[in-house]
């Protein structure tokens, strides 16, 4: 895999938006790992390699269990490992980021609505959003996965 552009050096301005909105989600109150759960989730559906081992080591960074990390793909069917909340938002983030395909349907709005509070529902389909673009941004310039620069 050639990297193709370096997107931070080409559009510097571009960069740092999207950095702002990055900021604002860290800063919004959702907890760390709980977005970084749903940023690996996004990234697994995009299959972004790139974001996919970043968001990866962070969660380990975060102390979350290997073995949680592991089943973010079934999380459906991974019973109590993940809370309520996690599943919620892992199951909002998998509609919105499939949004040609659901059309986000009204049971999907009104299952996190049932969890998350108007600002926290808005606030992840921010950071839902923002890893979408940042998965599609890595891959059309084929960011090099940590990983894959080690070996």
């Amino acid at each position: 895999m050639t990297h193709r552009i370096d997107y931070n050096q080409t559009a510097p301005d571009g960069a740092k938006a999207l950095g702002g909105v990055y900021g604002y989600v860290m800063q919004s109150g959702l907890p760390v790992a709980l977005v970084d759960l749903v940023y690996l989730r996004v990234s697994q559906i995009n299959n972004c390699a790139y974001c996919l081992d970043l968001h990866t080591r962070d969660l380990i960074k975060e102390g979350v269990k290997i073995e949680k990390i592991a089943l973010v793909q079934a999380w459906a069917e991974a019973g109590a490992l993940f809370s309520e909340r996690e599943r919620a938002a892992l199951a909002w983030a998998e509609t919105v980021t499939r949004v040609a395909e659901t059309s986000v349907p009204d049971a999907a709005f009104q299952a996190a609505r049932a969890v998350f509070g108007e600002k926290e529902l808005v606030d992840l389909t921010i950071a839902i959003s923002l890893m979408n673009a940042y998965n599609r941004m890595a891959i059309s310039f084929r960011n090099t996965p940590q990983a894959a620069k080690a070996g």
